[in-house]
């Protein structure tokens, strides 16, 4: 069992208030549990973001129950055990339908959402899925479809929006600080150990882009800032390093509306010694009275050292890849590891999500509708880099994966 059952200390957070909460105390905490229900957790791939978003749950007081799935049983074994999990299974369908199940996490590859995330909308649950939604736009609006039929809750995994700095920000945009925005810019440098790790595990690669796959990111968060659509992209991308793996080393984009201009662009191709373990991203919005500038390239808290510091994307079999002894501390998206405790934004997140369900909170994450939106906007912009055109945003989900699958011909 999870939740109020722990025997160790625990924190305890949400939206208002984080508390340092012993067992001893949970009855003194009477008021704040009442409107909590117990609910019962399936979490789909148990790999480095499974393992987190589980280790989070367990720690959870409103967790009762964890079931677990992945391919590989082993893997599932070793969370099963860290967690103290209920059951695991190689089979997400049969773990989707167990009675046990109110909630699910889809942390499978990147490739492969759509399935699990059917069966569990299917079944009527609430569901978290992994960014992006799906790889395929026909396949992300079925999903869609499926949701609004149900009129069941969906949110994605865009982490980022629990940040401080981001959260901030928000707060002064929709205050009007700024004025209205006028133009915008979004930078966002990566080691190219991320991807290389990310395109090791299959060969359909075709989707598998810098802005489909990680500047899905940025995109969101900008987009989320600035509170409005684009109408057209004019694109363009580069594969020197990258394109003998299948994909490329950057795009950058122009995103037009009907009174601003956004600037987009990722590169995730850069040496494996690069500090950092992920985004370095660098934001600016521009408005009729003011200007919001974004730095968080993470160069504030630098470590130079005799020992290596880089394992954030070293799978078992990899462990002899390049040293890095120069590191960009806090640039690792999900947080920060102090006492074998992941502390930040995926922390936050998580947490935040299960309180959206156990206490019907109002919560800032990604809807799945809104996520859908951004992989459009990501096909897009790889669709005008392929065209060298500029691609009208009102395409139809055929017609951009028609257009895409013929251009990858």
């Amino acid at each position: 069992m999870h939740g109020l059952l722990l025997t160790q200390t625990k924190w305890f957070h949400n939206s208002n208030l984080t508390c340092l909460i012993k067992p001893e105390r949970v009855r003194s905490f009477g008021f704040f549990f009442e409107k909590m229900s117990n609910i019962g957790l399936a979490i789909i791939g148990c790999g480095r973001v499974g393992r987190m978003r589980g280790k989070i749950a367990s720690e959870f007081p409103g967790v009762s129950w964890i079931g677990l799935c992945d391919i590989n049983e082993e893997v599932g074994k070793e969370l099963k055990k860290d967690i103290n999990a209920d059951y695991l299974t190689t089979n997400y369908e049969e773990l989707i339908n167990r009675e046990e199940v109110d909630c699910v996490i889809v942390a499978t590859s990147t490739w492969s959402h759509f399935e699990p995330a059917l069966i569990a909308i299917e079944n009527n649950k609430k569901i978290f899925i992994e960014k992006p939604l799906t790889l395929d736009a026909k396949q992300s609006r079925y999903l869609i479809d499926k949701i609004i039929e149900k009129n069941i809750d969906v949110c994605v995994g865009y982490t980022q929006r629990f940040r401080r700095r981001f959260i901030s920000a928000k707060e002064k945009i929709e205050s009007n600080q700024i004025g209205d925005i006028t133009c915008a810019v979004t930078r966002t440098f990566m080691n190219k150990m991320g991807p290389m790790n990310e395109l090791r595990l299959t060969q359909d690669r075709k989707y598998l882009t810098p802005m489909v796959v990680s500047g899905t990111h940025s995109l969101d968060m900008s987009l989320w800032l600035i509170n409005d659509q684009p109408q057209s992209v004019f694109a363009r991308s580069s594969d020197k390093i990258l394109g003998e793996m299948g994909t490329k080393d950057a795009t950058f984009g122009l995103f037009t509306f009907n009174d601003k201009i956004f600037s987009m662009n990722i590169c995730w191709s850069l040496p494996k010694i690069w500090p950092g373990a992920s985004y370095g991203l660098q934001m600016g919005f521009v408005g009729t009275h003011g200007i919001l500038d974004i730095e968080d390239t993470h160069r504030d808290v630098i470590i130079v050292s005799d020992f290596d510091q880089g394992k954030i994307y070293r799978p078992k079999g990899r462990e002899d890849e390049i040293d890095r002894h120069v590191d960009f501390l806090t640039s690792f998206p999900p947080g920060d590891i102090y006492n074998n405790e992941l502390w930040g934004p995926l922390k936050d997140e998580t947490y935040s999500w299960l309180q959206r369900i156990c206490m019907e909170l109002n919560t800032p994450h990604t809807q799945a509708e809104v996520a859908h939106q951004n992989l459009m906007l990501t096909l897009a912009m790889d669709l005008s880099a392929k065209t060298m055109k500029e691609v009208d945003l009102n395409l139809s989900e055929e017609e951009i994966m028609d257009r895409l699958n013929f251009e990858n011909k």
